[in-house]
């Protein structure tokens, strides 16, 4: 993302419609599930959270660290604003999103350093393969959870 880009010219760019368009949503779900890879699932994803996580985590971070660790830090930040929001609405403290999404991190960065790409395949099949990553993922935190917390 360009330093000057929009909120506006960003959610188009990614969803292919104007900000606050009755398509928006359909476009966004299409594409990100459509995607042909791991990481450019995330891209589509929530296109208005991640113009900020860009802008305020992605971007900084990035100017002093490596990449890799840049994005690893936006999905551990999201994470814990997922946990933090949880945690005021349950009123009590919740630890589970910033695992997750650390280890969703871990699934882009892992896909992109080894240029996992099935755009090639059936939409279907690549929709299939993404969200196989995310309740996959989801599915190794339960476990983990019920492991380590009996």
């Amino acid at each position: 993302m360009r330093k000057n880009t929009s909120l506006s010219a960003y959610v188009k760019k990614r969803t292919g419609v104007p900000l606050g368009h009755n398509k928006s949503l359909p476009n966004m779900l299409s594409r990100s599930l459509g995607a042909g890879s791991f990481p450019l699932f995330w891209r589509y994803w929530n296109p208005i959270w991640s113009y900020y996580l860009s802008r305020f985590i992605t971007r900084p971070v990035n100017k002093h660290f490596p990449m890799w660790l840049a994005i690893f830090t936006t999905f551990l930040v999201s994470g814990a604003l997922h946990d933090v929001a949880v945690s005021v609405i349950k009123w009590k403290f919740v630890a589970f999103f910033t695992p997750w999404f650390g280890l969703m991190g871990i699934l882009v960065i892992t896909c992109q350093t080894l240029n996992v790409n099935y755009s090639s395949l059936p939409w279907a099949v690549r929709a299939l393969i993404n969200a196989s990553f995310v309740l996959g993922s989801l599915f190794a935190m339960y476990a983990l959870e019920a492991t380590l917390f009996p």
